[in-house]
């Protein structure tokens, strides 16, 4: 039986958010914790993050009417949203696509005592974690009240299950945070967890970066949607958009 699939397949992270302009000033003044008001759900995007979104969203307008996306799902986090309603204001959507849907799977990795820390502050406020951390790998290791790689990757499993069964032959675009993109590589290319942290170890994702998938040239077992692009920013460039990669603000050692 034909493995059920969207027609294209565009996964977004969202635009620099005030917390990731948060957790870069933080880490300059070698400082333990993240300076951020709002709860991590309720977290904006910054001005760059605007124009981020609103460049993308111009790229997919400029798409065939018949090419663009005609579904959105995004996290329910504040940035997420934002970047998803800024994409779809530019014209960025197929005629008829119905409101942007929120799927709470789709949320940012939850980071428990670890929340808002800096690498500086997990190291010095619980230096059992940062050890346990080391010793597991971030794949596994899951901080008291926080979710691991695998705990992400198990509600994207069910997430995907609910687009093969609702979405099939739609042309989808998520827009979520970066460990969702990255969990997703995982899943839908079969990686093992050595490969997904070997690409997560090159740089991290970029605010509005694209990754796209489309119908496999080539049956095989599983999810049948090869990988087009990843990380691709020329839109923003393109658009005099500014690029940035910071990692979130919660991601206190994104690169451990």
């Amino acid at each position: 039986m034909p493995h059920r699939q969207p027609l294209r397949l565009w996964i977004v992270r969202h635009g620099e958010s005030a917390g990731n302009v948060a957790r870069d000033a933080a880490q300059a003044a070698g400082a333990t914790r993240i300076d951020i008001a709002e709860r991590d759900v309720d977290v904006p995007l910054s001005e760059r993050g605007h124009r981020q979104a609103e460049a993308l969203g111009r790229w997919f307008a400029a798409m065939p009417a018949d090419a663009r996306p005609n579904l959105v799902l995004a996290s329910p986090y504040r940035r997420a949203v934002q970047t998803a309603e800024a994409i779809r204001a530019s014209g960025a959507l197929a005629a008829g696509a119905p409101p942007l849907l929120v799927d709470e799977r789709l949320r940012e990795k939850e980071f428990g005592i670890l929340d808002r820390l800096t690498r500086a502050g997990i190291e010095q406020l619980h230096p059992e974690q940062a050890e346990l951390r080391t010793d597991l790998g971030k794949f596994y290791h899951r901080p008291p009240g926080g979710e691991s790689w695998c705990d992400v990757i198990l509600r994207l499993r069910s997430a995907l299950d609910t687009m093969a069964l609702h979405y099939e032959g739609q042309r989808i675009l998520l827009v979520a945070h970066q460990v969702v993109v990255l969990c997703l590589r995982y899943l839908l290319e079969n990686r093992t967890e050595a490969e997904i942290l070997a690409i997560d170890a090159q740089g991290d994702v970029a605010n509005c970066g694209v990754t796209e998938y489309a119908p496999a040239a080539v049956a095989a077992p599983g999810p049948a949607l090869d990988l087009i692009r990843y990380n691709f920013v020329a839109p923003l460039e393109a658009q005099g958009a500014p690029v940035t990669s910071e990692p979130d603000a919660n991601e206190a050692d994104a690169k451990s």
